[in-house]
């Protein structure tokens, strides 16, 4: 009996254009019409989930049934390990090859072999990226987080296989070696080995170890370029042809460079070899956090407590951690009370106290309490997966300071073919010499590194991300990066940023007969309906006091200054003293100027035109905010504070905080206007949020920084989010921008003039083609370790 074999997949794509529930259906009929698919489209959070028989119908035909119904999928990314990249060059015309497709954007990470494509379904599909990617010359392969450990392990693979091609090269090239020595010493013997056994020694390495070096050239070539390989294939092939030549019809009176052509080889091998293995303490950060992913939870099934996969967890499950296990995924606490350490989350080595309604991260270690905990976030989205996707986004990206790198990159190979061709020429024409021409000529071919300006800048990004990354210092790209190094002005928020974010009543002070606690209520009344954290506040005194809370009617908002509403037929208005005063009501300087003193924020509250009374609560200044203040001040950066208090209430903070520019009294819809007032002198301004209630003025600055302690928006909203509710992460981050743009720097410095010193010194004739060779494959590993020095780094 046949059975036929089918297999399923779902998949959920964002759907941009539904307005509608029509629009709903529309998409499900043509999708459902395809052959094994059962879909669902909801229209409020405007998603397509899609159940398929992938073997039956193709992701590409579920976006064209989309696009068939009338509506767009936005951009998708796709990420490709890329294999067979052996210089810039290569990542140059494979990133070139694929941006040629409409509407694609992709970039092209040497260091990390990988390729980050940003395309628009319907107009192309992974398949074609893939295929575009092969017609270059190269092999890709998508790369998830399900392939990663597939992908190490061809990486091993590869490196062990080269290893033995290598150890082989070394066996073959020692007697050159010793040949070499012996004529350095001035032994007289130019040549210890007979010239047939040269041959027999060096043909193999030249056609099976270096066969690596033919295969990249045909590739590159055959795609319209050149790269690092076309220079070693045709460098060695021409000492070897030479050498073969000269042996086979034995023309003694010629000499052969059997030993160039086999050194030549070996060497290149060598830094091959070196530069991958450094390349791969690079990524160190991010196998690091990968690592830190549990595999089972301890789970409460129909009262029974049993360990399953962590991927079965769903979200409402309730879960259980010991003391001294690891959180499973993200969660909330419903009972018990424990600490947990979350340094390797946020860079904090304190643990963290944990209660019930607390929440809980993946990863994280737990103390000596049990927790039960309910699961909020499984899967992809828990803050370790947004965390890592962050950080491999990073890496993937280019710096604006590559560009000048990539530009040459792309005309490299064909500038050193013509230098070496114009030095061969030149010296057989003056000199008449062909075999010291010949010489010449290979040694520029061997020398020159277009692998040294490829690695520059993304190994040091690569390493600079993943040590902030283990600091608690997200970055979403390395443009940020770039960007944060010369922020000339911060602009700072001052609540849950320059202050704890947690503010407390400290003043109640009735204007009439009527008790603090009636006062209290009322005010809580009215505030009970809105999220702002000084409403937080007055909301919660009232509930510590178990007073009864009126309901008001006709409540308005007015964002940044109060509320308005109806209670018993009477009109409050509740908030800043200006918004009361704008209200008509009149505020004694007797009752305001106290409370403004002490720094604190008032709210008021008025029945008509008639003040109730005045409301003083405190928002301490964190700890370190002072300090951080002053360290920024000897980084030569400026700290504006922006805040929504009163002039008064904003100098007593600023004085605290030793900052001494603010601007006081600005609505939130107002602050991107005075970022922009910031720019205006021609300063790079960053600025400091909580990333949720300042998004528009964080996308106003030239560089945004969020101090999200863990908020899923947070790290959305920002360039650079600070896991650490600590404005000295500010310091760390753009000391840290500092030190990864100074390494960058000099990564191009060695590369630069490595090569502008190295090729002059070849076509003069300075340099054998052996020396070349070396100083070659030296040159990417002394880039790459340099990169390498950057995990020394520590946050202050």
């Amino acid at each position: 009996m046949n059975s036929e074999t089918t297999t399923f997949a779902t998949i959920d794509l964002p759907i941009e254009g539904m307005h509608c529930a029509a629009c709903a259906t529309r998409i499900e009929r043509q999708l459902n019409q395809l052959p094994g698919v059962n879909s669902a489209v909801n229209l409020a959070n405007e998603r397509a989930y899609i159940h398929y028989d992938s073997a039956r119908t193709t992701v590409a035909s579920l976006l064209h049934a989309i696009g068939a119904a009338g509506f767009t999928v936005p951009q998708q990314t796709l990420n490709l390990a890329i294999s067979g990249m052996s210089c810039a060059s290569c990542a140059a015309r494979i990133e070139a090859a694929l941006n040629k497709l409409p509407n694609v954007t992709a970039a092209v990470n040497l260091a990390s072999e990988r390729a980050t494509i940003h395309y628009t379904p319907g107009q192309t599909t992974p398949a074609e990226l893939m295929e575009v990617v092969r017609r270059t010359g190269y092999s890709a392969r998508e790369s998830t987080a399900d392939t990663r450990a597939a992908e190490k392990e061809r990486k091993a693979a590869a490196y062990r296989a080269e290893l033995r091609r290598f150890g082989i090269a070394v066996v073959l090239t020692l007697p050159f070696v010793i040949e070499m020595i012996a004529m350095f010493s001035g032994s007289g013997h130019r040549e210890l080995l007979p010239r047939g056994l040269q041959l027999a020694l060096a043909t193999p390495i030249q056609f099976w170890i270096g066969w690596r070096f033919y295969t990249g050239a045909y590739h590159a070539l055959r795609g319209g370029a050149g790269n690092m390989d076309v220079l070693v294939a045709l460098g060695t092939s021409m000492a070897w042809l030479f050498s073969a030549v000269v042996t086979i019809l034995n023309l003694h009176h010629l000499h052969v460079y059997f030993e160039a052509s086999a050194s030549v080889i070996t060497l290149v091998l060598m830094g091959k070899l070196l530069e991958a293995r450094a390349k791969a303490k690079t990524s160190a950060a991010i196998e690091a956090l990968i690592r830190l992913q549990p595999q089972t939870a301890r789970v409460l099934r129909d009262g029974e407590l049993v360990e399953v996969p962590v991927e079965e967890l769903t979200p409402g499950d309730r879960f259980v951690v010991r003391p001294g296990e690891s959180v499973p995924v993200d969660g909330e606490v419903v009972q018990g009370e424990s600490s947990i350490n979350e340094s390797m989350l946020t860079g904090e080595s304190l643990p963290v106290a944990k209660r019930v309604r607390d929440k809980v991260f993946a990863a994280t270690v737990n103390g000596e309490g049990l927790i039960h905990c309910r699961a909020t976030g499984v899967g992809s989205h828990t803050l370790l997966a947004g965390i890592i996707r962050m950080v491999e986004q990073a890496q993937g990206s280019k710096a604006p300071v590559q560009r000048l790198a990539d530009r040459i990159s792309a005309i490299f190979v064909p500038i050193v073919t013509g230098i070496a061709l114009l030095t061969l020429l030149a010296w057989w024409g003056v000199g008449g010499n062909f075999t010291e021409a010949l010489v010449n000529a290979v040694a520029v071919l061997v020398i020159a590194c277009p692998c040294a300006l490829g690695l520059a800048t993304p190994t040091a990004i690569m390493v600079g991300t993943g040590r902030g990354a283990s600091a608690g210092i997200l970055v979403k790209n390395a443009e940020a990066l770039e960007l944060a190094k010369g922020v000339a002005i911060l602009a700072v928020d001052k609540t849950g940023t320059l202050t704890m974010g947690k503010p407390e009543v400290t003043d109640i002070i009735p204007a009439n007969d009527s008790s603090a606690d009636d006062f209290l209520a009322l005010a809580a009344a009215l505030e009970q309906g809105t999220t702002h954290p000084l409403a937080e506040a007055i909301v919660s005194r009232a509930r510590e006091g178990n007073l009864r809370l009126p309901q008001p009617t006709d409540l308005r908002a007015i964002p940044g200054k109060g509320l308005t509403a109806k209670l018993d037929g009477n009109r409050f208005t509740l908030g800043s003293p200006a918004f009361l005063a704008e209200e008509g009501v009149r505020i004694p300087d007797v009752l305001l100027a106290p409370i403004v003193a002490a720094g604190k924020s008032v709210v008021g509250l008025a029945r008509g035109t008639d003040l109730l009374g005045l409301i003083g609560i405190a928002d301490p200044l964190r700890p370190t905010s002072r300090d951080a203040v002053a360290r920024l001040a000897q980084m030569g950066i400026e700290v504006v504070m922006l805040t929504g208090d009163n002039r008064a209430t904003a100098a007593a903070i600023a004085a605290q905080a030793g900052i001494a520019h603010f601007e006081a009294e600005i609505l939130p819809q107002d602050k991107a206007a005075a970022l922009t007032r910031l720019k205006a002198g021609g300063k790079r301004v960053g600025m400091v949020g909580d990333g949720i209630n300042d998004a528009p003025a964080l996308a106003a600055a030239d560089v945004s920084f969020a101090i999200g302690g863990g908020s899923d928006v947070a790290l959305e909203a920002a360039d650079v989010t600070l896991m650490r509710n600590d404005l000295l992460s500010i310091v760390d981050a753009i000391a840290l921008s500092r030190a990864t743009l100074a390494k960058i720097r000099q990564n191009l410095f060695f590369a630069f003039v490595y090569n502008v010193l190295g090729i002059p010194l070849a076509a003069f004739g300075l340099l054998s083609p052996v020396i070349a060779g070396a100083a070659m494959a030296m040159s990417s590993v002394s880039v790459v370790s340099n990169s390498l020095l950057l995990r020394r780094w520590r946050p202050r």
